[in-house]
């Protein structure tokens, strides 16, 4: 299969053309990067350090004031920090977390509407941590202004949010209530237009440098659902290499104007409807969690309350780079590298991504399959600590991942009451699942599970999950060689 700078289709996170120089270039680039590749997620590791506090524009899904260590959105985040600060905070958690390996600035406001604390910390970095990657996220609005500085410091990964490619601002309007342009507020479709102008022009400078180009849009019920297809289309066009496609969290309470509003938040299926709808034209990233702008650890987990600043801050820098200790970084990266040989072997090379029916199956027909898993790619994690699925798609032929499903809560950690059961939760969020594969599960969830059909299959705890997916719905479902029950 071919891949280019920009959309990009291969049989797995490995299937790059080994005699395309091009195409090895950005596996190099994406490898270890676990917000560029799915495969790479549940093994590597990512810092946000909040030094970007200043936004230049208002979106109406954000509320940059609300905080809680609980909550986990965009722009929320326990405290800012000072470049020095965030580079000192690197380093600790580098040296805890050896399977670190991406730091980005993504807020709490917008990192290039913040351009010298954004770039210092870069700077910093480059020479105290020089095996990190680096990256950071925008709104596109500053974009252009800044694409020289995004070269200098060897950021060649960047996410642009964009949610809209209407040309007229209507769409851009509803979302964003203004935009900061020279100087002064412009409001309405007029300011959505300008935005849009900067982030198609920003975005086209960096593919044309080969800079690796994520784009994020906010899946918003009833407001651009309908034109998310069209972002798609114009985002492969510009080389753009993947498309996030985030659902809209509006809870009340997390006092947005969306959510104040009573605009829904997009549920699973929708957010899986808009992803085929989009899959077409474009690379998905399916893995996202919408993390934190301080958020810390592996994608689906953030440890960022275990390093407040007080464990690092008094530290020198000559202590916290013995502590990181690149030496023995590499070595646990290596053998994490090894560790995913053999795991791939295991698997039997079954996942495709951005496959379609006809890939996956022979039938056309295909299961979804949920799965509980600690990380590494194995499912190795009880049903009652759950609090998120991975859901893939399975056919006869092969697999693919489709998305993650959170829940708010599990059987384990917060105190709901004695009367609380996260059962019906689950149940709603696995309606449209087949299977749920866990490394342990008790009579009773098990029992509720089944009411909505939904089969319980413990049997493959501590195996790896791709292989285990697809021989679940042969075991469950297979009917002959060729057929799916």
């Amino acid at each position: 299969m071919s891949c280019s700078t920009g959309g990009c289709s291969t049989s797995s996170d490995t299937g790059f053309d080994p005699n395309n120089p091009e195409a090895m270039a950005i596996q190099e680039k994406i490898n270890n990067h676990p917000c560029y590749s799915e495969g790479a997620h549940q093994h590597y590791a990512r810092i946000h350090v909040p030094v970007a506090p200043a936004c230049n524009i208002q979106c109406n899904y954000c509320n940059r004031k609300y905080d809680c260590s609980n909550e986990s959105r965009p722009g929320v985040t326990s405290g800012k920090l000072k470049p020095e600060e965030a580079v000192k905070k690197v380093l600790y958690v580098g040296g805890e977390i050896q399977q670190l390996s991406v730091v980005g600035v993504a807020g709490p406001g917008d990192a290039l509407a913040n351009p010298k604390k954004t770039f210092d910390t870069f700077r910093m970095l480059q020479e105290k941590a020089p095996d990190l990657k680096l990256c950071l996220s925008t709104n596109g609005l500053r974009l252009p202004d800044y694409i020289e500085e995004i070269e200098k410091y060897n950021v060649d990964h960047v996410t642009v949010t964009i949610n809209t490619v209407d040309p007229t601002g209507e769409i851009g309007s509803q979302i964003y209530p203004w935009v900061h342009w020279n100087h002064k507020k412009v409001f309405g479709a007029e300011g959505a237009k300008i935005l849009l102008e900067k982030q198609l022009e920003g975005i086209k400078m960096l593919t044309d440098r080969g800079i690796l180009v994520k784009a994020n849009s906010v899946l918003i019920p009833g407001v651009n659902d309908k034109d998310l297809p069209n972002v798609a289309k114009k985002l492969k066009e510009m080389n753009v290499f993947l498309h996030n496609i985030m659902p809209l969290l509006s809870s009340p309470e997390f006092g947005t104007k969306f959510g104040i509003d009573g605009v829904p938040s997009a549920t699973d299926q929708e957010t899986m409807a808009a992803q085929e709808a989009c899959g077409m034209d474009m690379k998905l990233m399916s893995h996202c969690r919408q993390c934190r702008a301080d958020a810390v650890g592996l994608i689906g987990e953030d440890k960022g309350d275990e390093f407040t600043k007080e464990a690092f801050v008094g530290m020198s820098f000559e202590a916290l780079e013995d502590k990181y200790n690149i030496k023995s970084r590499v070595q646990k990266h290596e053998a994490i590298e090894n560790w995913r040989t053999h795991l791939e072997a295991a698997n039997e090379r079954i996942k495709i991504e951005q496959a379609s029916k006809e890939q996956l199956s022979s039938t056309g027909e295909t299961k979804l399959v949920a799965v509980t898993t600690a990380g590494e790619g194995m499912i190795n994690m009880h049903f009652g600590s759950a609090q998120e699925f991975l859901v893939y798609e399975v056919g006869d032929k092969a697999i693919k991942f489709v998305m993650h499903r959170k829940i708010e809560s599990s059987y384990s950690g917060a105190d709901y009451g004695d009367d609380y059961n996260p059962i019906e939760e689950i149940k709603t969020s696995l309606r449209d699942v087949d299977i749920l594969l866990t490394a342990k599960i008790g009579e009773c969830p098990m029992n509720d599970l089944n009411e909505i059909g939904l089969i319980c299959d413990d049997s493959f705890a501590n195996e790896p999950i791709e292989k285990s997916a697809f021989e679940a719905v042969k075991k469950h479902f297979k009917t002959n060689e060729k057929e799916l029950g």
